[in-house]
């Protein structure tokens, strides 16, 4: 109701339902999807895009921003590891140290690979939505 599209919980599942609302530029269609913090929320029959921030007193409140703003979300490191590399078959070259991938996780549940080396535990990275990298 803070954006006083909806009043009625039949209003939302009739909008949600037509597909008009995308988090992180892709459709939902559950009413109850968990978006969190910085996540970009789109409404496409009135073109305007707000991001979820935290007011002052910790609550979730929502920010209009722009087209540009939109494109991207910040997202903080919370896990640097290696993984193995998936291959088919026999690859000799492909076990150990050789095969490792590095990878970040973020905040909101995000894989990132091969992330840049310079990025730390607990940085804050910039991630393009429309690429997902």
């Amino acid at each position: 109701n803070r954006l006083k599209y909806a009043l009625s919980r039949k209003e939302v599942m009739a909008i949600v339902m037509r597909r008009l609302v995308a988090i992180d530029h892709k459709v939902r269609t559950d009413s109850k999807y968990p978006a969190g913090f910085m996540d970009v929320i789109t409404i496409q029959k009135t073109n305007e895009k707000f991001r979820l921030l935290y007011d002052v007193k910790g609550r979730f409140t929502v920010h209009r921003i722009s087209n540009e703003e939109a494109k991207f979300k910040l997202c903080r490191v919370l896990k640097l590891g290696n993984g193995s590399k998936a291959s088919i078959g026999r690859n000799p070259f492909g076990t150990g140290q050789a095969g490792a991938v590095p990878y970040a996780v973020t905040h909101d549940g995000r894989t990132i690979r091969f992330p840049d080396p310079v990025a730390k535990l607990g940085d804050t990275v910039k991630l393009d939505l429309t690429t997902g990298k």
